[in-house]
């Protein structure tokens, strides 16, 4: 951020000179006439954000079993390492795509990004719950995150169909319903995933969803996000460790167990997004919690391999708050980040700036489940290692990227504009 002559944040890059007939002139000056809260229009992002964001983490509640019946792993442990493959294969889309996703939408606009990318979860999506073997589970995942690059769209609208003073609210509502699509996904994945062996009075063996017993939550999301794509024309996981046997240290959850977890934790964030968080912007600004939730981050990671010591009641409740008080954090963060991304720049590269940003996130994020899947298989076959237990060593190499986030924030590595203190 840079000083104005008035002595306000001005944007880093010069804003272009503005045009007749441009969309967001038009914004710009109805945000200039109209004071309050765009309520319909934060309405319509919530609902697209919440539908196209679903499909991110919805697989992992039954990928693992997903891995097994498509018969590619040879032994159990070796699950994991291929299951991380189909986990990564989203971002990788997702990161050789956003930037001209970015592009596209600062030259045609918002709404067809959108539009395009609600259509690919729709047919893709749809097509990776009817994967029969490994290689049309990856190219479908990959498919899914080439063709969906409504983040940095929809990240930029969302500061663009309000006043200043309602920016913080509106990337807010882009934060929580991704927030609540990375729990409430996996809830329908872990809920309604292999529905003739747990709803056998609904749904035979011979039914497309007993020959496709991964279909059913991908059909869901996908005619939840058709609904979506309608609104448009007015126009946001659990680990493999929590579902691995508890002989490698795991938590033995079913399908089931990951759903109810992720249920409770979602509606928790969305009580903290809508009722919490605004009074904690409002007191102490979207930059200042940043850093203490990085940190309790940290702290609550550290407690989840002495999770598999405990059973009954108490692991319910320790998961659940655990699961809770993450997506809480990571909401806090979230947020913080995209105030301080969409003030750096003008509207007419707004577009390119999240493309940008989606783009690093996503290849961090490609790398990752492959890493983690590597990583948790070898963890499994050296659960009694010398220094330390496998699954104790997984959380520690976990912790250690966060710890190296949390480094990034101060100098020299990051500086705040008295502007953005003052916030």
């Amino acid at each position: 951020m840079a000083t104005g002559e008035n002595g306000s944040a001005a944007p880093l890059l010069e804003a272009k000179r503005k045009h007749e007939g441009c969309p967001g002139c038009r914004l710009d000056q109805i945000n200039k006439t109209k004071t309050g809260i765009p309520y319909l229009n934060f309405f319509y992002i919530w609902i697209v954000c919440l539908t196209s964001s679903m499909p991110i983490q919805s697989l992992f509640p039954y990928l693992y079993f997903m891995i097994r019946d498509l018969k590619i792993a040879k032994q159990e442990q070796d699950i994991g390492f291929y299951a991380g493959f189909v986990g990564a294969t989203y971002f990788l889309g997702r990161t050789i795509s956003s930037v001209p996703w970015g592009m596209f939408a600062d030259k045609y606009g918002r709404k067809p990004c959108i539009v395009i990318s609600i259509l690919s979860v729709i047919v893709f999506n749809t097509l990776f719950g009817l994967s029969t073997t490994y290689w049309m589970a990856i190219v479908t995942r990959g498919l899914l995150g080439l063709l969906c690059g409504i983040l940095g769209p929809i990240k930029a609208y969302a500061t663009e169909v309000c006043r200043k003073e309602h920016q913080a609210l509106g990337i807010s509502l882009v934060t929580s319903s991704r927030a609540i699509a990375l729990v409430v996904g996996p809830a329908i994945g872990g809920f309604l995933a292999q529905p003739a062996q747990k709803y056998p009075y609904l749904f035979s063996e011979e039914s497309i969803f007993g020959r496709f017993p991964y279909f059913l939550p991908c059909f869901v999301i996908s005619v939840l996000a058709a609904g979506s794509c309608i609104a448009c024309i007015w126009l946001p996981t659990f680990s493999l460790w929590a579902v691995s046997s508890r002989k490698f240290r795991g938590l033995s959850l079913t399908t089931q167990d990951v759903g109810t977890v992720l249920a409770f934790s979602g509606f928790g964030v969305l009580v903290y997004q809508l009722a919490v968080y605004p009074f904690i912007a409002k007191y102490f600004g979207p930059i200042k919690p940043f850093r203490p939730a990085a940190i309790l981050s940290i702290l609550l990671l550290t407690t989840y391999p002495f999770m598999a010591n405990l059973h009954g009641l108490e692991l319910k409740i320790l998961i659940n708050t655990a699961s809770l008080l993450k997506n809480v954090f990571s909401a806090t963060i979230t947020t913080a980040c995209n105030i301080l991304q969409n003030t750096a720049v003008t509207q007419e590269q707004r577009g390119v700036a999240n493309g940008i940003s989606v783009t690093l996130m996503s290849m961090f994020k490609a790398v990752a489940p492959a890493a983690a899947g590597i990583l948790f298989s070898w963890a499994q076959k050296h659960i009694s290692g010398l220094f330390l237990p496998g699954d104790q060593i997984l959380f520690l190499v976990i912790n250690m990227v966060s710890v190296i986030g949390l480094v990034l924030t101060f100098k020299p590595f990051f500086s705040l504009s008295d502007a953005m203190r003052r916030s």
